[in-house]
């Protein structure tokens, strides 16, 4: 099955810079920095807690290897910011897999310089989620944290400084549909499909999403019929039809895509002047993550070839 996982981010974000940062000194190119990310972060004398963090999640030697990466580094104070308590629970070896998707979660694969980040939306991290960033009157940030310093040049990579840790979505795509409080058919039809284990466990997978109100457009009766027990298989096989392997963001669409469903057909995905087309269905609003995946919300339920 072919697996549509869109890193459009990390293809844009390679650049050619013209002089490198690494220990606080101006390079020429041709002048590389000898020290890795974990060695410059170590060296900086800022980044204690990151570092910690980093050995306790295991990731020293991911991160000290070729690469190239690009690090968005919280500062000690960053990570002070954090509700109390937070980082000692997530050194706890039972907690090590949440440690190491947050981590995972600062860092691109690729190496970005400051100049190509501002240049898109988005960056889609290690983690698989993708971290929103905004450029205003200059200043930068990403998901909300402020961009402090940048274009610390290693040997494997580009460090820039960030304000605040990053923490991606843990609530899986059932749970986050739960959470927004107008998916309440389409949950209700996935619990009568039997696909809510998919939704919760599986993954990663982008689901676009039809409201209550897009479910409402259906014909008088329509759900109800589905709902029954007897039309198992055929709300299975529509459920599918919205679900595709692999996050594809709403970024990534600039031309058109016919990704295939897990039912096995494929979906008519079209950009417009109007927003993104998705079969007979508009999203009417993208990106929305999840630990396993990303929603992107439609106004119509989409019916596949019968």
């Amino acid at each position: 099955m072919l697996r549509v996982t869109m890193t459009f981010a990390a293809i844009v974000l390679f650049s050619t810079v013209g002089y490198a940062q690494c220990e606080g000194d101006a390079h020429p190119v041709s002048a590389r920095p000898t020290k890795t990310i974990v060695e410059t972060a170590i060296g900086a004398g800022s980044f204690n807690t990151l570092v910690a963090a980093v050995k306790a999640g295991g990731l020293v030697e991911a991160l000290s290897g070729t690469g190239p990466f690009t690090v968005f580094a919280p500062t000690d104070e960053a990570f002070a910011k954090l509700p109390k308590g937070t980082l000692a629970s997530l050194l706890k070896p039972e907690n090590k897999q949440q440690l190491v998707d947050i981590l995972k979660f600062h860092v691109v694969v690729g190496q970005a310089d400051a100049a190509a980040v501002t240049k898109v939306k988005g960056v889609v991290t290690l983690n698989g989620q993708r971290a929103g960033v905004v450029t205003k009157k200059g200043a930068v940030s990403i998901n909300g944290a402020r961009v402090t310093a940048t274009d610390i040049f290693c040997s494997n990579g580009v460090i820039h400084v960030i304000d605040t840790v990053l923490l991606p979505s843990s609530k899986n795509l059932a749970a986050t549909a739960e959470s927004a409080g107008k998916f309440g058919t389409l949950l209700a039809a996935a619990k009568a499909a039997g696909l809510v284990d998919a939704l919760t466990k599986g993954g990663p997978f982008t689901v676009f999403a039809p409201t209550d109100a897009a479910f409402a457009k259906l014909p008088e009766g329509t759900v109800a019929s589905l709902l029954e027990p007897a039309n198992k298989t055929q709300l299975a096989n529509i459920l599918k039809f919205h679900i595709v392997p692999g996050r594809v963001y709403s970024d990534a669409i600039v031309k058109p895509l016919s990704p295939k469903t897990l039912l096995g057909q494929t979906l008519d995905i079209r950009p417009s002047k109007a927003g993104v087309h998705v079969g007979n269905a508009m999203v009417v609003a993208a990106d929305v993550d999840a630990s396993n995946g990303v929603i992107h919300i439609v106004d119509s339920v989409l019916l596949p070839k019968s």
